[in-house]
């Protein structure tokens, strides 16, 4: 690098500058950062790093012709550097970004040491032309006047090393895009030069620049045209037109190409290249009015005022688990033009298309893809979302409903939701993780009875809380004798949060006993990302069946109840303890209880055989003798 430092002291125009030889110190650079940090007027600071001030383009407000004479009256005047001095400002202009002692060449994109190039010489850096020369990107043999402004403007000069700048000599440019490197080409009939991928769009924006600033209407100046074809030399015109609007949207302007503007700018000319800041001009300025162009979201069905719009929903996760990956997205462009958009993003919302410019290339349809997301997390429960905004930039209004200026913008809407964890519970309105129900003493063989209970999914953060699944049932105890519906809750679907699932129990009585059955019912949340287990929930049933009596007075067990059975009874009266010993209800005891279940099943029998027959004496007087002896039997001691 040249050891030359140049400090500006700004307030809202250039006051003044001055060149220090500084040697090999790089102290001269962080001193002349301060100088400009003290003296910079805060009302020109820029958006973005090379960005033009906020209202640098107010003016240019038309199409056409007239947006080509506002912005150069935008442009116009500015402060000239001779020729002399871009030897050792091409140093700065064109630094290579990754090395400031070197700096970058056109056409072949050397990056050239100019630190080791006459270090101690009166020009630092140079070499009188023997390593790198300075190279009119527009020929002075096509209407560049060796003593205007035109002849150092620093926008259109480029350092290159002298064989290459002897090799371009005057040539017309020419050659299609990626197609070749730099040099002699035969394009359309005609040999032109090719700059190269990485300065053809460069290149294009350069001789856009000049051929809107210079108009003859600086003195030592002509009105400099670009046309299509090769034309001769000799004139002010220069070829070829329909290559450089190629090349302008094939190359949007890169970092390397918008610090030089800026730097020009800033430093030493105090104008700008419109062409680079806005790029969009170029088509309405160079080309016509009716660019055809629409851009639309892939899958999408574009209105009659060209806008279309998508949802993309990055779908459901709980607390804690990884934001979802960004999803892929395709821009199309119908027609056959070329036009530059741009993609913003707005709220949480990412994409992998930065803010600035995008160009979609001449001569055909195309597509573009970008990946869309959310910057954020998931340490809480709530829904994010953020906006990217696709529009097209070009300014023509004569290609129809829908192209052009008149295209609507496209826009992409992206939402996620965080949920909180489920909350199982057997209270609707509070954790309860314990449930006890007694069914009590049932009869055995009697209907089995049935407890219905609700396990609710409480909501953790309202609206915002996941789905409830069982995952497993453990019992314990005495299961069998319970019957539960708790499975069906296995497969079905999650409990929604702020609702309940009801589950019913029945205890089995078939069988007499006591019994008692605990089951530890274990929950997660719905299948998304980051779900995990939440624990149990304890359900504790128990209940008896009492055994059935039969309460049979046939106690000799022929199969009929008479006289024989109340003699067995009578012989067991207070010591008997078996149905043969008269004890019907099987409480072995036989008491009078179990004489009056024999005197009713003697009177059933009896007044069955009465239909048939009268009763015989012996009957009637064994009933009467027996209800004798029952009033005057003694109360038995226990």
């Amino acid at each position: 690098m040249a050891n030359f430092i140049l400090v500006f002291c700004w307030s809202g125009e250039v006051l003044s500058s001055f060149l220090f030889r500084l040697g090999d110190v790089r102290v001269g650079q962080v001193l002349a950062a301060l100088l400009c940090f003290l003296c910079f007027d805060l009302s020109s600071i820029h958006a973005g790093p090379y960005d033009p001030p906020a209202n640098y383009y107010n003016s240019a407000t038309g199409t056409g012709s007239t947006l080509k004479s506002q912005l150069h009256n935008i442009i116009d005047a500015h402060t000239v550097r001779s020729y002399n001095a871009a030897r050792s400002l091409l140093q700065i202009t064109d630094q290579d970004p990754n090395d400031p002692d070197r700096m970058i060449l056109v056409y072949d994109r050397i990056s050239l040491d100019v630190s080791a190039i006459n270090p101690n010489g009166s020009i630092p850096g140079w070499d009188s032309a023997a390593t790198w020369n300075r190279e009119h990107t527009w020929p002075r043999s096509r209407g560049v006047d060796s003593s205007g402004p035109d002849n150092s403007d620093l926008h259109q000069l480029r350092p290159s090393t002298t064989q290459v700048n002897s090799d371009r000599d005057n040539l017309n440019f020419g050659g299609a895009f990626g197609a070749q490197n730099f040099g002699t080409v035969f394009d359309q009939g005609s040999l032109k030069w090719y700059p190269g991928d990485a300065d053809a769009g460069m290149i294009a924006r350069q001789q856009f620049y000049m051929a809107t600033r210079y108009d003859n209407s600086d003195s030592s100046t002509d009105d400099l045209e670009i046309v299509d074809g090769n034309p001769g030399i000799g004139g002010s015109t220069l070829g070829d037109l329909d290559r450089l609007i190629e090349w302008h949207f094939a190359a949007p302007p890169d970092e390397f190409e918008l610090r030089r503007n800026d730097v020009i700018y800033d430093d030493y000319q105090g104008n700008r290249n419109p062409f680079i800041d806005r790029p969009e001009y170029v088509w309405s300025v160079f080309v016509d009015q009716q660019n055809d162009t629409r851009l639309a979201i892939d899958g999408t069905n574009p209105g009659s005022d060209g806008g279309s719009s998508m949802e993309v929903d990055l779908g459901r996760v709980l607390i804690g688990a990884p934001v979802p990956s960004s999803q892929g997205v395709t821009i199309n462009k119908t027609g056959v033009d070329g036009t530059y958009y741009s993609v913003a993003a707005a709220g949480l919302a990412t994409s992998t298309m930065t803010e600035g410019y995008h160009a979609f290339r001449t001569g055909a349809s195309g597509s573009a893809t970008l990946q869309v997301g959310l910057d954020t997390n998931t340490t809480s429960a709530g829904s994010r979302s953020g906006s990217v905004t696709i529009d097209n930039l070009d300014v023509t209004t004569a290609g129809g409903a829908g192209r052009g200026a008149n295209d609507a913008d496209d826009v992409i809407d992206i939402t996620l939701e965080v949920l909180d964890h489920a909350n199982p519970s057997f209270a609707v309105d509070s954790n309860q993780d314990l449930l006890v129900h007694d069914f009590g003493t049932i009869a055995e063989g009697s209907t089995s009875p049935m407890f219905e209970f609700d396990i609710f999914n409480l909501e953790s953060t309202l609206g915002f809380t996941a789905g409830l699944q069982l995952d497993q049932i453990v019992g314990f105890g005495d299961a069998l004798a319970f019957q539960t519906d708790f499975s069906s809750l296995l497969s079905g679907t999650p409990v929604v949060a702020g609702s309940g699932a009801t589950v019913s129990a029945t205890l089995n009585t078939s069988v007499p006993g006591e019994f008692s059955s605990s089951y530890l019912l274990s929950f997660s949340d719905e299948d998304l990302p980051g779900a995990s287990a939440l624990g149990t929930i304890e359900v504790m049933l128990s209940g008896t069946v009492e055994a059935a009596v039969s309460e049979t007075a046939d106690f000799n067990e022929d199969g009929d109840v008479d006289g024989s059975d109340y003699l067995a009874w009578q012989r067991g009266l207070a010591a008997g303890a078996t149905l043969a010993e008269g004890d019907s209800n099987g409480d072995m005891t036989v008491d009078s209880l179990d004489l009056s279940f024999w005197r009713d099943q003697y009177a059933s029998v009896a007044a069955t055989r009465a239909i048939a027959s009268v009763p015989e004496p012996s009957a009637a007087v064994l009933l009467l003798a027996a209800m004798l002896l029952l009033l005057n039997t003694p109360p038995r001691q226990f």
